[in-house]
């Protein structure tokens, strides 16, 4: 299982070997195609995440080159989303992952978003009981009506 949080990026966009996840030279800039297909996404969807400041690509001209750090922070853009987080706490996480080298803010801003939503999940759990219960018991008298007729649910 995938540890939903980060790695350490190094400013300098090398990881711990000095290579890219292919071997690669770690300066290597990515185009937003390359991107694209690495997470499985759109092009839209990264230009988008560009225009709420989760992303700020390099500029080559007019093409947008993107980074192994920009590919660690799109990495946290999608696992938040997948958590369920609002682009908004995608936001204040990716702020405490830029100026917070050792993480702990990041982490304890995680582990109360992660509580939230459980407390969250388990309210709405319940709601579906509650209304699970409620049809049962009224299909139960659904069926008993069916079978005498003449008697009031």
């Amino acid at each position: 299982m995938t540890s939903i949080l980060p790695q350490p990026i190094p400013p300098s966009n090398s990881d711990a070997h000095g290579a890219d996840d292919d071997g690669s030279d770690t300066d290597r800039l990515f185009t937003i195609g390359e991107l694209a297909d690495a997470f499985d996404i759109t092009t839209r969807a990264i230009r988008f995440y560009e225009a709420r400041g989760l992303l700020a690509p390099q500029r080559v001209g007019a093409n947008r080159s993107y980074t192994r750090r920009d590919k660690g922070r799109l990495t946290l853009i999608l696992r938040g989303k997948n958590l369920g987080f609002t682009l908004e706490d995608i936001a204040e996480y990716l702020a405490l992952y830029d100026a917070d080298p050792v993480q702990e803010a990041q982490t304890r801003l995680l582990l109360e978003k992660i509580e939230a939503a459980i407390n969250d999940l388990q309210q709405k759990r319940a709601d579906l009981d509650r209304t699970l219960r409620d049809l049962k018991d009224i299909r139960a008298k659904c069926a008993e009506h069916l079978r005498k007729p003449g008697k009031s649910i």
